[in-house]
């Protein structure tokens, strides 16, 4: 089963974010990250920028309203994500528990969805598939290209 860990902060964690020493930061999350990739369960995992570099699209409007931040008041504010591959939804709480946040952070944890949740002989499912089955032949492609050129 395949798990997100979604890491989200408020005023708090961000203020408290601040006063860290950054190489300290680093290196607590490199730790965590290592002890993901050391179990197998690691399939993805990114932080993103500060919040005044990004917008919201409101679909409340029609056209879509597209807002830039930043955002005013955090008191949720995605900040990153892991997806880990685990046995089972106890594995991913007991991952997410270890991982090193502090004061005002939290982790939603949600199950993936796969080809499985969906109904087999569903026309678009079955084109997701074939996409999917070309993006991997491409991710393949573009890995053995990097590595015929790194020689």
């Amino acid at each position: 089963m395949q798990y997100m860990l979604i890491m989200r902060s408020n005023d708090e964690a961000v203020a408290g974010y601040k006063e860290l020493d950054f190489a300290q930061v680093i290196e607590v999350m490199g730790k965590y990250n290592e002890s993901l990739m050391e179990a197998g369960v690691l399939l993805a995992g990114e932080g993103l920028s500060d919040a005044s570099e990004g917008f919201v699209v409101d679909f409340s409007a029609d056209p879509p309203l597209v807002t830039d931040g930043p955002y005013g008041e955090t008191k949720e504010l995605f900040n990153g994500f892991w997806i880990l591959e685990v046995a089972s939804r106890e594995e991913a709480a007991e991952w997410a528990s270890r991982c090193p946040l502090g004061p005002g952070a939290k982790l939603e944890v949600r199950r993936v969805t796969g080809p499985e949740d969906f109904p087999a002989d569903n026309e678009w499912v079955q084109k997701e598939e074939g996409w999917r089955e070309e993006q991997a032949a491409k991710q393949a492609d573009l890995q053995a290209q990097a590595a015929g050129d790194a020689r």
